[in-house]
């Protein structure tokens, strides 16, 4: 059981990533630079920078920023299933 809960977890960080990424190519689409060798160090701004432009064009955020948010929770949780389990 530790093995599946530690698995979903890596799969969940790799979502993650490929969200980013797709996040970033949002941004780039829509005029806004993104760097992907400093991806990591602004995650956070590109997020916040896709979900505004996201609410300025349809009036809510876009269904990449709840699907990063969703996968960073379900890694966590996966995680600490994952060590708590016997």
């Amino acid at each position: 059981m530790r093995n599946f809960f530690l698995g979903l977890g890596v799969l969940a960080i790799l979502a993650n990533v490929a969200i980013l990424v797709m996040i970033m190519a949002a941004l780039d689409r829509r005029g806004q630079k993104t760097n992907m060798l400093l991806a990591r160090i602004y995650t956070f701004k590109y997020l916040s920078a896709y979900k505004d432009v996201t609410r300025k064009e349809n009036g809510k955020p876009g269904p990449l920023y709840d699907l990063w948010i969703f996968t960073i929770i379900l890694a966590v949780v996966a995680a600490l299933a994952g060590f708590l389990c016997p």
